[in-house]
């Protein structure tokens, strides 16, 4: 088994001094509650309780930094730029959250922990020297295969954050290829069912476009895998809070999804080269 790296002290140290300021204590217990944190709420005041609870976290969990990410990723998942508010948002917060943030992130760096979209937590001995966007522009394949083998290393363990791991890195397949290629335009909402639907169209994945019965037949199960590895990431991976319904994720259907995802993953990029050649002749 793999063992995560602790959660640093200093890391510790400012979330129970600066988290308090946007919680609760109702929605501080649910938070870590719905992370996974181990025990019942401890006593004492807010920061007293964040304090605590993220050492027992240390102590009593193998997998310290996943349950790290599931906490903060309300807050790192916010967008870097200042995003269209409407008028009953509250831009004070929006502003503070997004300075927290920043924060949080420059701390981690500091011990060689990166934050990737979805709730993911890694430390340095598990990150690729180069980030994924610049291993997909490289088309390096091999490194590629390695970010879904790190996946694949969570199925037994955490299955959930296997299928979240291979979402994601799905969607930054399309995410990169629409931001390189000229003439197409990233959509407004930017989840992988409406990247996938630009990068489809582009590459020529339409059923309609397609002469052979086979491979249409081929390209619409491909359409269905992808809707259905992010639906699965939405409705049971650890990138959501679980709703009434409880998905009961076992490593084989985390392994599915990845070794799919990984397979699309590779044909696009395929496909990719091969329009580059084409187009510059």
């Amino acid at each position: 088994m793999i063992m995560e790296k602790d959660i640093p002290t200093p890391v510790i140290g400012f979330l129970s001094e600066e988290l308090p300021v946007y919680v609760t204590h109702n929605s501080l217990d649910n938070l870590f509650q719905l992370a996974d944190a181990p025990g019942d709420p401890p006593e004492g005041t807010k920061s007293v309780k964040i304090r605590q609870w993220l050492t027992r976290i240390n102590r009593e969990s193998d997998y310290p930094l996943v349950i790290l990410g599931r906490l903060l990723q309300r807050y790192l998942d916010l967008p870097d730029e200042e995003a269209e508010v409407s008028f009953f948002d509250n831009t004070n917060n929006l502003a503070a959250e997004r300075k927290f943030k920043f924060d949080i992130e420059a701390l981690l760096k500091r011990y060689n922990l990166t934050y990737y979209t979805g709730g993911i937590i890694s430390n340095g001995a598990a990150s690729p020297s180069k980030t994924l966007s610049e291993i997909i522009k490289s088309r390096d394949i091999p490194s590629i295969d390695a970010e879904f083998d790190r996946a694949i290393s969570k199925i037994t363990s955490e299955p959930r954050e296997a299928v979240s791991a291979a979402c994601n890195i799905l969607e930054s397949v399309f995410k990169v290829y629409i931001s390189d290629t000229d003439g197409v335009d990233m959509p407004q909402k930017q989840d992988l069912f409406n990247v996938w639907k630009v990068v489809r169209s582009n590459l020529g994945f339409e059923p309609g476009l397609i002469q052979d019965a086979d491979l249409k037949k081929i390209l619409s199960g491909v359409f269905s895998v992808v809707d259905g590895v992010g639906s699965l990431r939405t409705h049971a991976s650890s990138a959501h809070g679980e709703g009434r319904k409880t998905y009961n994720l076992k490593p084989r259907h985390a392994r599915l999804a990845i070794n799919s995802a990984h397979t699309i993953a590779l044909f696009v990029l395929e496909t990719w080269d091969e329009h580059k050649i084409k187009r510059a002749f």
